[in-house]
């Protein structure tokens, strides 16, 4: 996997275990999912991604 590929893996995993602990243990763990989001669309006009930098710096190939 790229790094591309694994950050849309990451970002959709935590969605969906943040959406199921929302609804089973806590209402609060929506804002995880908000926090995704928000990521996801401030990377999209910077271009600069946390996550992408920690992927690549365990050497995860471009």
């Amino acid at each position: 996997m790229t790094v591309n590929e694994s950050l849309r893996a990451i970002a959709g995993f935590f969605v969906l275990l943040s959406v199921a602990l929302g609804y089973w243990v806590h209402p609060g763990f929506y804002l995880f999912s908000a926090f995704v989001g928000l990521n996801l669309l401030q990377s999209a006009f910077t271009g600069w991604c946390p996550m992408m930098a920690i992927l690549r710096a365990i050497g995860v190939p471009e």
